[in-house]
């Protein structure tokens, strides 16, 4: 351990540029252990003129401050949660849609197609700078507590849910019926310990990595929208950085963010079985009662409004009429 300490300390003294990566996930998340074989690879790839240290598990933060914190330079690159950068850039929030996508054949041709470059170029108005590729966080399924068991939109009816800060969700939520509460990631397990809030929704590997099951009995697999991460840079960081070593970084984390949607594609097919296994039961409730719900509840017209015809017709573009 001393050696690896050792070895790591005259990697960074050696290094041109020395960087801080924070994100919300745990050392076992594919997210993270695969942004840390990118910044291997950006030290090897720069020989050495580059060290990026990656921070896991919210160690600089929750992620409201790490947005800020990589705005304003305190922290260099951030892996940034789309409903997170959502409060900062409304237009990431666009592929979030409730019940938008129904496959992940769709939600890559539109992140790598005409939505992702809708997103990245709003992203890159608000002063940080996005890599190019979009990184997966999966579809998101709803956990409660042993007291409920959410099989139907009638079983949400006053539902204490935490959701990620961001109107988005509050606002799908609200639709179905439920209370929820934005509570940031890193405050959830103890939420869920205390009975502040009732359940929450996060996919699966969040759940599994997160222990979630430890707290929470039931998962309805309602894949209510998908969600990603966009990895940002400080906008003067990046800007002072020769024009080969922007490439390498950005080449690494875009050749890592496609390794990582493979991850969590394999990851998701073995984790039912897996919490199974730890106590969590299971249930599948028809999304098109949630769908006409949100409809009555006039969730779409409102969030069309908001991202503008233009953007809506971009996103139908890949998901077909959305109401």
């Amino acid at each position: 351990m001393l050696a690896a300490g050792l070895l790591g300390k005259q990697a960074r003294a050696g290094a041109e540029f020395d960087f801080k990566l924070g994100v919300n996930t745990p050392e076992t998340h594919p997210l993270t252990i695969r942004l840390t074989e990118a910044t291997r690879a950006i030290a090897a790839q720069s020989s050495g003129r580059v060290n990026i240290t990656v921070f896991a598990n919210s160690q600089l933060g929750g992620d409201p401050e790490m947005l800020s914190q990589v705005r304003a330079g305190g922290i260099d690159l951030l892996a940034a949660p789309s409903m997170t950068l959502s409060t900062l850039v409304p237009l990431s929030g666009l592929p979030s849609i409730g019940f938008a996508f129904q496959s992940y054949d769709q939600v890559w041709a539109a992140m790598d197609g005409g939505v992702g470059d809708l997103v990245r170029d709003a992203i890159a108005r608000t002063g940080v700078v996005p890599m190019k590729k979009a990184w997966d966080n999966g579809f998101r399924q709803i956990t409660s507590s042993s007291s409920r068991q959410l099989n139907s939109v009638d079983d949400l009816k006053g539902f204490k849910i935490r959701v990620p800060v961001t109107a988005l969700l509050t606002s799908l939520f609200s639709g179905l019926g439920a209370l929820p509460s934005s509570i940031s990631y890193s405050e959830l397990y103890s939420a869920l310990q205390t009975h502040i809030v009732e359940g929450q929704e996060n996919p699966l590997a969040q759940v599994s990595t997160g222990k979630l099951y430890e707290v929470q009995k039931y998962c309805a697999l309602s894949n209510h929208c998908w969600s990603g991460y966009w990895v940002l840079g400080n906008r003067r960081a990046m800007a002072g950085l020769p024009p080969d070593l922007f490439e390498i970084i950005n080449a690494a984390f875009d050749a890592a963010a496609l390794k990582e949607r493979a991850d969590l594609v394999a990851m998701d097919r073995s984790l039912q079985a897996e919490l199974t296994d730890k106590g969590m039961i299971f249930s599948t409730p028809d999304p098109v009662q949630f769908r006409a719900a949100l409809v009555r509840a006039g969730f779409y017209t409102q969030w069309q409004k908001t991202y503008g015809a233009d953007a809506w017709a971009t996103l139908e573009k890949y998901t077909g009429k959305l109401a």
